[in-house]
C-alpha cells in the first residue's frame, strides 16, 4: 500500500518507518526543510533506540521518502494526519496544525482515499475533520481513527508488536483496508478492535487518563510511607502480585512527564467540563502528579533549609523517562526550577536530553545550570546527587567514586533507584520516594 504520513514528530516519524519496514511504500511530510534534509540523510531527530537502522535501511531499499510537499497524497491509498495537538492555556487540545493538515490533504486525495487520524484528539473531532475534507474535495473518503499506543524508548517494538490495534471507522471498506494494513502486525493473535470513530477517541484519552492515575496513586501512597514508615517497595509487592491490579506503572517517582499523559489529562478534563460533566478522579491525578514532580525538592529543603545559596546539586538525568532525549513536562524542569530559585545552582548529566533541557528549562535559569558529559564528573564539588531519570547506567554506581567527588554524602533518590542498605552502609545520609530509611 502507498501511504502518506503527515507529520514528523514523534508519532509519525515511528509509524511512517514501521510501516516502510513492512512493505508499504511511505512518504513522510513535514514543512520543516532542515528536519526533512536531515531525515534523507538517514538521521533521526529524535532518540529512539533502533529508529536509525530501521531509518537507513528503507530509505536504501527506496521504501521510505522524506517531502515537504504533499505530491505523494494523490497516490496513496491512506494518508496519516500525525501532526502535534498541543495543550492551550486553558488546557484544551489546540487542533489548528490538524485542521490545516486536513485542508491540505483534502485539495490532493485521490477518490476513496482513507484519511487517518492518528493523532491524540478530543472526542467528536473526527466529524469535524470529515467537514472540513468535505468543503475542500468532491472526492469519495473515508475518515478513521487510529490512536496510538507507543511508549517513548520502546516505539519500535510498541509498533511491531501491538498489545492491540484500535480502529475507529463508520464504513466496512475502510474498515477492511485498515484491518488489511496491520494484519502483519497482529499475527502472534493480538486484537484489532472495531468501533466507532467516537469510541476510539475517547479510548486514546481512557487508556492514558488511567495509567496516568496509577501514577499519582502509587506515588499519593509512597508519600503516605513516608509518613507512616511503611515501605513503598514491599507494598508495592503486595499489591501488584494481585491480578486485577498489575504491576505496570506502579513505580514511585518524581511524577509524570512527556508528551502524552500531562496533555491528555488536561484535554479529558477540558472535554469533560465543555460537556458539564468533573472527572473527579482524573482531577485529583493531575493534582497529586503536580505536587510530586516538587517532592523530592521539598525534601532537599527540609534538609538543607530553605534558603539554598552556595549549595549545588547533581541531577542524574532530566530526559523525563530512560531511553529518550524527550524533556517536555519533565520532573527535572520543575525541580531545577524550585531549587534556583531558592539560591542553588544544577549540575547535570542525562546521555541524550541535554540539548533539549536547556531550552525548556528557560534561559532566567541558564546561568545557574552547568551540563557535563560524565556522570562522576557531574558529582564534582556538589553538595548532594539526585537522581532523576532512571537511565540503566545509573542503577549500580561505584559509591566510593559517589562519595570521593561529593562535598557531603547525601544522594536524594527521586527514583528509588538504589538498595537501601547498600547506600547507608557506604555512609551515605539517603532520602527516597516512600522508602523506610
Amino acid at each position: 500500500m502507498k501511504i502518506t504520513v503527515i507529520g514528523t514528530g514523534y508519532v509519525g516519524l515511528v509509524s511512517g518507518t514501521c510501516f516502510a519496514e513492512i512493505g508499504h511504500t511511505v512518504t513522510c511530510v513535514d514543512i520543516d526543510e532542515s528536519k526533512v534534509a536531515m531525515m534523507r540523510r538517514g538521521e533521526s531527530p529524535i532518540f529512539e533506540p533502533g529508529l536509525n537502522d530501521l531509518l537507513e535501511r528503507n530509505i536504501k531499499a527506496e521504501r521510505l521518502t522524506f517531502s515537504t510537499g504533499l505530491e505523494s497524497v494523490k497516490d496513496s491509498k491512506s494518508i496519516f494526519l500525525a501532526v502535534g495537538t498541543p495543550s492551550g492555556d486553558d488546557g484544551s487540545a489546540n487542533l489548528s496544525y490538524l485542521f490545516q493538515a486536513a485542508e491540505d490533504v483534502a485539495k490532493n486525495i485521490s477518490d476513496d482515499a482513507i484519511i487517518v487520524i492518528k493523532s491524540t484528539v478530543p472526542i467528536g473531532t473526527c466529524e469535524k475533520v470529515k467537514e472540513i475534507v468535505a468543503k475542500n474535495t468532491n472526492k469519495k473518503f473515508h475518515i478513521v481513527n487510529n490512536p496510538e499506543f507507543l511508549k517513548e524508548g520502546s516505539a519500535i517494538e510498541d509498533f511491531m508488536r501491538p498489545d492491540r490495534v484500535v480502529i475507529g471507522h463508520n464504513d466496512p471498506e475502510a474498515a477492511n483496508a485498515m484491518e488489511e494494513l496491520y494484519e502483519p502486525l497482529v499475527k502472534q493473535g493480538n486484537p484489532i478492535y472495531m468501533m466507532s470513530n467516537l469510541s476510539a477517541e475517547m479510548t486514546k484519552y481512557a487508556a492514558n487518563c488511567f495509567l496516568a492515575t496509577k501514577i499519582s496513586f502509587i506515588n499519593d501512597i509512597a508519600r503516605l510511607c513516608d509518613t507512616l514508615g511503611a515501605d513503598i517497595n514491599e507494598v508495592r509487592q503486595g499489591i501488584s502480585s494481585d491480578r486485577r491490579i498489575g504491576s505496570h506503572f506502579l513505580y514511585p517517582g518524581p511524577g509524570y512527564g512527556g508528551s502524552c499523559f500531562p496533555k491528555d489529562v488536561k484535554a479529558l478534563i477540558y472535554t469533560a467540563k465543555e460537556h458539564g460533566h468533573t472527572l473527579r478522579v482524573v482531577e485529583s491525578t493531575e493534582d497529586v502528579n503536580d505536587e510530586q514532580k516538587l517532592y523530592m525538592a521539598t525534601k532537599i529543603k527540609k534538609h538543607y533549609g530553605s534558603n539554598l545559596s552556595g549549595k549545588t546539586f547533581a541531577f542524574w538525568g532530566v530526559a523525563f523517562k530512560a531511553n529518550t532525549d524527550d524533556v517536555r513536562e519533565s520532573p527535572a524542569i520543575y525541580m531545577a526550577q524550585d531549587l534556583i530559585d531558592a539560591g542553588a545552582k544544577v549540575r547535570f548529566f542525562d546521555p541524550e536530553g541535554g540539548p533539549n533541557f536547556m531550552k525548556a528549562v528557560g534561559e532566567k535559569y541558564h546561568k545557574s545550570i552547568e551540563e557535563v558529559s560524565n556522570k562522576y564528573d557531574c558529582l564534582s564539588g556538589c553538595d548532594a546527587m539526585v537522581t532523576v531519570t532512571e537511565w540503566r547506567e545509573f542503577s549500580t554506581p561505584d559509591f566510593s567514586e559517589i562519595s570521593a567527588r561529593l562535598n557531603e554524602k547525601v544522594i536524594f533518590d527521586a527514583r528509588n533507584l538504589f538498595k537501601t542498605q547498600k547506600v547507608l552502609d557506604e555512609g551515605f545520609t539517603y532520602y527516597a520516594i516512600g522508602k523506610k530509611i
